[in-house]
């Protein structure tokens, strides 16, 4: 990765083939988004648009042609995020502001790709009826709209997501090629003022009566909780000098546990943007 970091970042001509390219290529649109993301952080929003527009011929493609909007959806997530933490150096406003338009790519979805959460939609109903035929029966009539809410939130959700993991691949090859780790030290300081830890928890609370689908505003609220946790652990972790095995066990246990370790995770983050847990933590010793 770290050689094809150094690849694009040789001039214009290879930072937009390789975007172009692999965002033209199936499962791998990530790594164009990546591409721009680095150009960003590195040159700037202008030369990192003009990278992004040779990502964006073929994305457009995926959205007009193969009715799917992920790519784009994900370019542009990144192209934002990656502009405001170049010119803010503050995760908290890139993800901020990552959210705010992934709200907003939630909002049009429906209207823009009715026919591609349809398809998805059926998808989830076939699986649904299969494994749970007696839900299915007791919801009725009221079961499709209930699966269509769902994967209205979820797509967008998951679109933000992807684009925060990212960004932080471009951050991270930033740091690789031009400040070695640097990437680290930010991650593991990470943590959301007061303020913003007390708005996101404040939209959790009122998703259910604000009219928007409270899983979509789940996700843009619940995120950057979510990755003020993960970087807690990590932080935690890094202060100890413990092994990474217990990382590993970490992500292995957020696979397992998802929704549980999620909730706990984003709790920890509400906690540490008052307390500071880890100012509180006394670093290991050479001894240790």
């Amino acid at each position: 990765m770290r050689a094809l970091a150094q690849y694009v970042m040789r001039g214009p001509l290879q930072a937009g083939g390789v975007a172009a390219l692999a965002t033209a290529i199936p499962y791998l649109s990530w790594i164009g988004a990546a591409v721009v993301g680095l150009v960003v952080l590195r040159l700037g929003p202008v030369q990192g648009l003009n990278i992004g527009l040779w990502a964006l011929l073929p994305a457009l493609g995926w959205a007009w042609f193969g009715n799917e909007p992920s790519v784009i959806a994900v370019l542009l997530l990144v192209y934002l995020m990656a502009a405001v933490l170049r010119g803010t150096v503050s995760w908290e406003r890139s993800l901020l502001a990552g959210s705010a338009l992934g709200l907003v790519i939630g909002l049009l979805l429906p209207s823009l790709f009715s026919d591609m959460l349809a398809a998805v939609t059926d998808a989830f109903l076939e699986i649904y009826q299969w494994a749970y035929p007696d839900m299915a029966a007791q919801l009725g009539e009221d079961f499709r709209p209930a699966v269509r809410s769902m994967v209205n939130g979820l797509m967008p959700g998951t679109y933000l997501g992807m684009a925060v993991a990212v960004i932080m691949l471009s951050r991270y090859w930033q740091a690789a090629l031009y400040n070695p780790g640097g990437f680290r030290r930010e991650f593991h300081g990470f943590r959301l003022s007061r303020g913003v830890a007390a708005v996101c928890v404040l939209l959790l609370l009122v998703a259910p009566m604000a009219g928007i689908n409270p899983l979509l505003l789940g996700w843009v609220a619940g995120l950057p909780l979510l990755v003020a946790g993960i970087a807690l652990v990590h932080g935690v972790v890094g202060l100890k000098k413990a092994s990474n095995l217990w990382l590993v066990a970490f992500y292995a246990l957020l696979v397992v546990q998802g929704f549980t370790i999620s909730l706990l995770l984003m709790l920890l983050a509400i906690v540490d943007s008052w307390l500071d847990i880890r100012r509180r933590i006394r670093p290991a010793g050479p001894a240790e």
